[in-house]
């Protein structure tokens, strides 16, 4: 199904106009600002009625709890300020008449209900399914009077018609194009109704969509931190190079102090023998300060740059830590297959932006390979949650070599060759070595990983490893 048609949605109509018809509305929520579900009931049976009016996927159907997940719905604790209308003026209100007009891309929902007064009044939801132009709108129908849209238009976004609460409703211009729906579904079995064919189609390119813009998000970001701190590495080692002899300051002040009684204070310039290279050395003092003074200030540069040094390396390394962590969510954002999985590396980020730990139980991925269990981390957080909580002192951890990758556990304390053979496998292809004809594949023992104080999830040092190079 490429769109959403006329003719797609006279069948929907056709198909659920005795379901729809007399049905109450018992729930409304607005995921987002161009979704609305309607929780409908009649005769017994509850539906949701989603209305999506997104210009790459406007469309009506009566959607699935798995496509429900599919398409990622979240509600928001505070309501948009149309879905307030609707649950004000139509919840609880009962559909007394369907209508597609002229066969066009438009649902009309008519409800019988109460003013203010507990007098009796029409009112009617038009879902317009228009590609940009799509809208939801309710109006009165006694007087034709909008008293809400999901998105206003005014003047400056359209000449022909404007929509807003307090104008008077008119159908949009007549569409002069009409569409065929087409869908391929040869090698599946055949689904039962227009409305299972809406769902699954759209849903699944909602879920596809939501993929390719949450792995966009992560990508983007990622690669943003990555040239940051590959700059910021730069200008250290650049610092750390200009100042690496800083020890010859020490050294200098040494000289001067060996050689105090042999020279002259309030000279420009001195000269001793350098017992470390064994020549003699010109040395530039100050001729304002007396030699000891020289040998004080040159001590106390030595100090200063020693402390910078000491500190930017602290930097440096705290750096490499973040740019192998970063490294390692573009890897799993790259390669994630699930949008499940994107979700919680984008949580992760979140989390490690914010200074916290989240506390839920993380899913880690588990298989079975000859009767014994063995886990792999598709990202930072599960890798963290393998080595914090899974792993036990006995049981062996495998990583790929010099390369991002996951994390695979062998939750077994004497593994025989061809085990240790097939979970280095796993390291390797669920790391950014996976196409590389050999990749170095270390494993040791769990006891001998340790965790750095306020390293990033995910990094650990080790001790005591093996290697298997794994073709």
């Amino acid at each position: 199904m490429n769109t959403f048609d006329s003719l797609t949605l006279t069948a929907f109509v056709s198909e659920n106009f005795e379901f729809l018809t007399g049905a109450r509305i018992q729930k409304i929520q607005q995921p987002t600002r161009r979704e609305v579900i309607l929780f409908l009931r009649n005769n017994g049976i509850l539906r949701k009625l989603y209305i999506n009016i997104n210009p790459q996927f406007y469309h009506v159907c009566f959607m699935s709890e798995d496509n429900e997940l599919k398409r990622g719905i979240e509600i928001p604790q505070k309501p948009p300020m149309f879905c307030m209308q609707l649950r004000k003026y139509i919840e609880n209100a009962k559909i007394i008449r369907v209508n597609q007009p002229d066969s066009e891309r438009i649902l009309e929902l008519f409800f019988e209900t109460y003013d203010e007064l507990k007098e009796k009044i029409e009112l009617c939801l038009t879902i317009e399914l228009m590609g940009k132009h799509s809208n939801i709108i309710l109006y009165n129908a006694d007087n034709n009077v909008i008293l809400g849209c999901a998105h206003n238009v005014g003047p400056d976004k359209s000449s022909v018609r404007e929509v807003m609460g307090g104008l008077p409703y008119i159908y949009p211009p007549k569409q002069d194009k009409k569409y065929i729906p087409k869908h391929q579904n040869d090698k599946e079995e055949p689904l039962k109704s227009i409305n299972d064919i809406i769902d699954n189609c759209f849903a699944e390119k909602i879920y596809e969509n939501n993929l390719k813009l949450i792995r966009s998000e992560l990508v983007n970001y990622t690669q943003k931190q990555i040239k940051g701190l590959i700059k910021e590495c730069e200008l250290i080692k650049k610092s750390l190079e200009t100042n690496k002899n800083y020890e010859d300051f020490k050294h200098i002040g040494d000289l001067i102090m060996a050689n105090l009684y042999n020279l002259k204070d309030y000279t420009p310039q001195i000269t001793v023998f350098d017992y470390k290279n064994n020549c003699e050395r010109k040395i530039t003092v100050n001729e304002q300060l007396t030699l000891k003074e020289n040998a004080q200030n040159f001590y106390k540069k030595y100090t200063k740059i020693k402390k910078r040094t000491e500190k930017n390396e602290e930097i440096l390394e705290s750096y490499k830590q973040k740019l192998r962590y970063y490294e390692d969510i573009l890897y799993f954002a790259e390669n994630a297959v699930n949008i499940n999985d994107l979700k919680e590396i984008k949580s992760e980020l979140q989390a490690s932006v914010k200074h916290k730990t989240e506390k839920e139980k993380t899913a880690v991925n588990e298989l079975e390979i000859n009767g014994f269990r063995v886990f792999i981390g598709k990202n930072n957080k599960q890798n963290d949650y393998i080595v914090s909580k899974l792993a036990k002192d006995d049981d062996y951890w495998f990583h790929v070599q010099n390369s991002t990758g996951s994390h695979v556990l062998l939750k077994c304390t004497d593994p025989d060759n061809k085990l240790i053979y097939e979970c280095a496998k796993l390291a390797k292809e669920f790391s950014s070595a996976k196409n590389s004809s050999k990749a170095g594949v270390i494993y040791t023992k769990a006891k001998y990983l340790k965790k750095p104080p306020k390293s990033p999830l995910g990094y650990v040092t080790y001790k005591n490893e093996q290697e298997i190079v794994i073709g």
